[in-house]
């Protein structure tokens, strides 16, 4: 099996670090394609990580600048730890999850080898083939609880419904499960239900990596200047 060279290039400060008013094509894109991301919320140096339904916004009636819309029970460790600490840190990308298989399986099984391989598993792995230009963004923000019963709560939360609602070739299994077995990937219970909080996430930089590891730093400069009333700020 061919080994690709990785470029393992050092990121551990900022690197090829860019000053931006808006969101790079390929995050934008990125934001669109996925349907999750991972939420990392910390208090106490312990951190804490959550699979989220999300939307984008790259603007709305409350803001001039990009935004990431999620809802979580009110009562969740998430939302514990974002009234103590509002920094947040996303991690989204468009890659196809499905593993491909190695020359040095594990005995446990691992991925199967092309003897065994199922025709879905084969699409899988060419889709990975073909995505290798593809990249994962980690987005660094804070996040605000939206007012519950307010206009711009009832306005986020439509937009974050219609956002994930899907035809039934798009529903997954466990949006047809009981909502005691739900996580935040469950849109009835964590984006329809009366009782779910509106996140709301103000963007302030990204990182981006590429398949080769490849990193690129992006700051965003856009200034949030409030709500449009009447057509003004």
């Amino acid at each position: 099996m061919e080994q690709i060279s990785l470029n393992y290039e050092a990121s551990a400060g900022d690197t090829h670090k860019q000053t931006v008013s808006e969101l790079p094509p390929e995050v934008v894109q990125c934001l669109e394609n996925a349907r999750f991301l991972h939420l990392a919320t910390c208090v106490d140096n312990q951190p804490h990580v959550s699979l989220m339904n999300y939307t984008y916004l790259p603007s709305s009636p409350y803001s001039t600048v990009p935004v990431i819309v999620m809802t979580t029970n009110p009562a969740s460790k998430k939302t514990n730890n974002l009234l103590v600490n509002p920094n947040v840190s996303l991690l989204v990308h468009d890659w196809v999850s499905h593993r491909p298989p190695t020359q040095g399986r594990r005995a446990s099984g691992g991925s199967p080898g092309p003897e065994h391989r199922s025709s879905l598993a084969s699409m899988l792995i060419n889709l990975n083939t073909s995505a290798m230009s593809s990249i994962s963004a980690t987005i660094n923000g804070t996040a605000k609880l939206i007012s519950p019963g307010s206009d711009e709560e009832r306005y986020y939360r439509d937009q974050h419904l219609e956002n994930n609602t899907f035809d039934s070739e798009g529903t997954f299994t466990f949006n047809r499960q009981p909502q005691n077995d739900l996580e935040d990937g469950g849109r009835e219970c964590f984006v329809a239900g009366e009782e779910v909080q509106v996140i709301l996430v103000h963007i302030k930089d990204i990182r981006t990596s590429d398949w080769k590891g490849g990193v690129r730093d992006y700051v965003l400069t856009a200034e949030d200047n409030g709500p449009i009333v009447n057509g003004a700020r």
